[in-house]
């Protein structure tokens, strides 16, 4: 008899942590299939803009990030511990060709209407593209046309999608109140909560603690 499980995943494209954190999930996906092949996984991505302040064109990156740490110095012990928990899991960031942080309202209202008219395939070569877009190839996800462009890449109808990029810096609404705690944060069935960049064998034990619990309570139902 096959099992459902249902992850919530809460994400911002501007944190390199989310990216970190969608490989380590990809890792405990990867390892649960082995484990529980009878499993059938739905997995949501739901964005969170964390900075909805940031004008539509944007601001400087580096000038951005020096004056949240304080000090060029900072940035670089940052910057490192990035990159050090990026290269763990396989990622190569190139945070040197970012030169704006981006205002990524447009960015999640596109993810959010593929979800509605693309196939899942297309959602998440939309979704992994975009992540790639800004750590990997400095590419502004505030711009209207990046982002018409990348849907395009995708495989998305640019005339479907061109009505959700308003280019006007109007808030993204989404769910952010479920991950108050900060990005990413994964629920999985609804109830059990991981926070943070975890490591694989972390969402792996959340994920079979569900699973148990679930069979738990449908044999004393």
């Amino acid at each position: 008899m096959s099992r459902s499980l249902r992850i919530d995943v809460f994400f911002d494209f501007i944190c390199p942590w989310c990216l970190i954190g969608k490989r380590q999930l990809e890792r405990a996906l990867a390892q649960l299939r082995v484990s529980r092949p009878d499993v059938e996984v739905e997995l949501a991505w739901h964005g969170v803009q964390l900075l909805p302040q940031i004008p539509v064109q944007g601001e400087p990156f580096a000038a951005f990030y020096r004056n949240r740490l304080g000090s060029a110095e900072a940035v670089r012990l940052r910057q490192a511990q990035v990159q050090q928990a990026a290269a763990a899991t396989g990622l190569q960031l190139d945070l040197a060709r970012i030169a704006r942080m981006p205002n990524t309202a447009d960015a999640h209202r596109l993810l959010q209407l593929a979800d509605a008219v693309a196939t899942p395939a297309q959602r998440d070569a939309l979704l992994e593209r975009l992540f790639a877009a800004y750590f990997q190839q400095g590419e502004d996800l505030g711009d209207r046309a990046t982002l018409l462009a990348i849907a395009q890449s995708c495989g998305l109808d640019a005339a479907v999608v061109a009505d959700c990029l308003r280019g006007d810096g109007s808030p993204f609404v989404g769910q952010a109140g479920a991950a108050a705690g900060g990005v990413p944060h994964f629920i999985l069935d609804r109830r059990w909560a991981v926070s943070g960049a975890q490591p694989a064998e972390v969402l792996l034990a959340a994920m079979h603690e569900a699973l148990a619990h679930d069979a738990v309570q449908g044999q004393s139902a």
